[in-house]
């Protein structure tokens, strides 16, 4: 169960992201709300928080009629259908089959999805389909087999689809980065020394503390060259970013993960700077509210420390929380944004 007070600061915003995760109790009329509920707020003593429906109804109260509660489970139910026809199916499913099924309206039910899981039916299947390719780049013999075994309809469809998401070719992704040219360098800066490593598509890896030996943990198969003509233009962009952290949207960036993953990732960049978001407020973000630890290790599977700035994931209560390069540096990162 959430804290009374993160509950109470929730109604009071009507903030639809923590729906699904408690309703509040309102002693003096016997009803219980979602946390969106559009009603006047009741006075705080009269309210008690409760962890679903069933508990407020076992307290003996009722659902409101104004904001309809119970239909939040509804929601989840007509998501977790939508999601397994998606899986099940071997071409991309219409919105409007997708609506008729669960027996919302297909724009209703666009944006019930979209609240639930961070992206929209169609977002939510391309990425499943990218995430399949991705696994079947690994089991199967051939690019041209592992494409068709994902469920797409062409080559030509996968790489439309996929050239900016996976970054590297397909084939070179799968080996490693077989072939693929990257550039990198270890330098100092006011937090420690920094590697920064980066594809002609963008900054593949930025981390503290660390050398060549993570690159070839990660591409063990890639052309790793230091330093560059080129290359050394964004180094000093990036460097620039560390040392003045802020807007960070300018530098292009080379990266990979689950359909979920890259959704807590495009809110950690969302945050902004001077400000900070607890694991809760991560997954409520994603419209995955119960899916904290998942926000935290989506958090910590980030390769490219500051430009995806998970340093602005605090515990509830204010603690830092945890950092792959240590607290120290999580630290100054954030006083350097607060000045």
């Amino acid at each position: 169960m959430i804290a009374d007070e993160e509950c109470w600061q929730a109604a009071l915003s009507r903030d639809r992201a923590y729906d699904g995760r408690f309703v509040s109790g309102v002693l003096s009329t016997g009803i219980y709300c979602r946390p969106s509920c559009p009603a006047r707020h009741p006075h705080r003593h009269n309210v008690q928080f409760f962890a679903n429906a069933a508990q407020a109804r076992a307290a003996g109260l009722r659902p409101c009629k104004r904001c309809s509660p119970d239909d939040v489970s509804r929601d989840e139910r007509a998501v977790l259908a939508a999601i397994a026809a998606i899986k099940a199916a071997q071409q991309p499913l219409a919105l409007a089959a997708l609506a008729q099924e669960t027996g919302y309206s297909p724009s209703h039910f666009q944006r019930v999805f979209t609240r639930h899981t961070g992206l929209s039916p169609a977002a939510y299947a391309r990425a499943l389909m990218a995430e399949r390719a991705a696994q079947a780049l690994s089991d199967e013999g051939s690019v041209t087999d592992a494409i068709y075994a994902a469920g797409y309809s062409a080559p030509s469809r996968f790489y439309e689809g996929n050239q900016g998401r996976l970054g590297m070719a397909p084939s070179v992704w799968a080996n490693g980065g077989k072939g693929a040219v990257i550039h990198w360098a270890v330098v100092d800066t006011s937090l420690g020394m920094m590697l920064v490593a980066a594809t002609g598509k963008g900054v593949c890896r930025l981390s503290f503390n660390e050398g060549r030996e993570a690159l070839e943990a990660r591409f063990p198969h890639a052309e790793l060259n230091e330093g560059g003509t080129a290359f050394a233009e964004l180094l000093g962009q990036v460097i620039a970013a560390v040392e003045a952290p802020g807007d960070f949207g300018h530098i292009p960036l080379d990266v990979k993960g689950t359909a979920f993953q890259e959704a807590v990732w495009r809110e950690l960049q969302r945050i902004p700077k001077g400000e900070t978001r607890t694991y809760a407020q991560l997954a409520a973000a994603v419209g995955k509210p119960k899916a904290v630890r998942a926000a935290g290790s989506a958090n910590g599977a980030n390769n490219v420390a500051v430009l995806i700035p998970c340093h602005r994931v605090i515990r509830t209560g204010g603690h830092l929380g945890g950092y792959a390069y240590g607290l120290e540096i999580k630290r100054k990162l954030l006083e350097k944004e607060a000045e």
